[in-house]
């Protein structure tokens, strides 16, 4: 079966877009939901559970998701994935509060390169299983590493910080000697003191007059650099299929469905990816860690805030780019250039909201962000597969616009965290 889509009558927006659109930002409606939640409540009752709990969740979601009777159970099931990988920022949590200051700006944006190899292997998968058996074995396979990696829970200590913000202080001495023990050093002579800090994980804390200007701005650059992020990612897909830059495929084009098959069938209209799009989508990943060097350098040389302000700025830029007539080589390499400085924008926010908090409220700060966040994502389906439909430039000129205002808010934070020590309390 065959269907002609014709490009000039796509100028309004397709009901079927909006309706795919819709689907893919459930999933980051619940991660805004827990995300906010799982802050809370691991900065009351620990980092390490509230981790396990999200592992947990997300797993058997995820695997329940592969047995989804129809597009409506699908979608709720996709769901609830979101709402159990929201809690995972507190691997990041727990990571910051063990290393110590100099090494912070190295190992945290290295952790990128693990994001990268999760990336590239579904990727890789999907070009294989979803042609022969199916999407549905695809997530049952993408599910096994989360499962295996719940057993691997036991040797992932509690944050010594927070052990101590608690009051249990033996808890705290026993990691560390462990990690001690493990690197073949002598623990230093000494007590733990520290104040034991009764309220911990309140949102009045966040929006206290020390902290007020400082979230706030926090809050718009998350919003701002995940609507980017997303943003690039579905433009991709959007302007290396339809060539919307220059036009130079033909006014019509036909698209293949699978006839009665499941996919054929489906309520969002999906259609199989073909070879090539895969191969774009494993360069456009790629992208995401050829800045990696120089975002480090930055990170520990220009410090947080002057280093995001010029990625920031320089993805406006590259935005802008996009609307620039060039060859197919040519727009994949502004897309690479553009995949790898998105991904710098959320290494270095990601590092800068988990050490400007106490650890009184560091889990909550990057909850609440982690939620903002989301607004972004599920915003910029709408932009970049809706009205790009209609107005490329306006899209662009959207996303560039966006970026501005969020690298002159990085300029403008009024703590630089580069060499600063973790704080206790606010």
């Amino acid at each position: 079966m065959f269907r002609i889509k014709d490009k000039h009558l796509q100028k309004r927006a397709d009901p079927r877009d909006v309706a795919r659109v819709l689907g893919e930002g459930m999933v980051f409606f619940g991660y805004m939901v827990f995300s906010i939640l799982f802050g809370l409540l691991a900065d009351r009752y620990g980092r390490w559970k509230i981790l396990l709990i999200s592992f947990l969740w997300g797993a058997y979601f995820s695997l329940l998701t592969s047995f989804a009777p129809s597009y409506i159970w699908f979608v709720f099931l996709r769901t609830m994935v979101g709402c159990g990988v929201s809690g995972h920022s507190q691997g990041l949590i727990i990571k910051t509060e063990f290393l110590p200051t100099k090494y912070r700006g190295y190992m945290l944006p290295l952790s990128q390169v693990f994001w990268l190899a999760g990336s590239l292997l579904i990727i890789g998968l999907a070009s294989v299983i979803i042609p022969t058996i199916g999407w549905r074995w695809l997530i049952r396979v993408a599910s096994i590493p989360g499962i295996i990696l719940i057993m691997a829970f036991k040797f992932i200590p509690e944050s010594a910080r927070f052990n101590v913000s608690t009051g249990n202080t033996p808890a705290a001495l026993a990691t560390l000697e462990r990690i001690a023990k493990m690197n073949r050093a002598v623990m230093p002579e000494g007590k733990l003191v520290e104040p034991v800090l009764e309220k911990r994980g309140r949102f009045a804390d966040l929006l206290d007059a020390k902290y007020l200007r400082t979230t706030l701005q926090i809050w718009v650059i998350w919003l701002g650099i995940s609507f980017a992020y997303y943003g690039v990612i579905l433009a991709s897909a959007e302007l290396l299929e339809r060539d919307l830059v220059c036009g130079s495929k033909s006014d019509s084009e036909v698209v293949v469905t699978q006839g009665n098959s499941e996919e054929g069938q489906s309520p969002c209209h999906c259609h199989l990816f073909a070879p090539s799009d895969y191969q774009t989508m494993i360069i456009s990943t790629v992208g995401e860690i050829a800045l990696n060097p120089l975002n480090i350098l930055g990170i520990n040389f220009l410090g947080r805030r002057l280093s995001l302000s010029i990625t920031m700025g320089c993805t406006a830029l590259f935005f802008l780019l996009l609307n620039i007539c060039t060859s197919s080589a040519g727009l994949i390499g502004f897309l690479f250039v553009l995949r790898a400085l998105v991904a710098a924008n959320f290494n270095t926010i990601y590092i800068y909201t988990a050490e400007v908090y106490p650890t009184t409220m560091r889990a909550l700060g990057m909850g609440t962000s982690g939620s903002l966040c989301r607004i972004g994502a599920m915003v910029a389906p709408f932009i970049s597969q809706v009205l790009m439909s209609a107005s490329i430039l306006g899209a662009l000129c959207l996303f560039s616009s966006v970026c501005v205002i969020c690298a002159i808010s990085a300029f403008t934070l009024p703590i630089e965290t580069k060499g600063r020590a973790l704080q206790q309390i606010k």
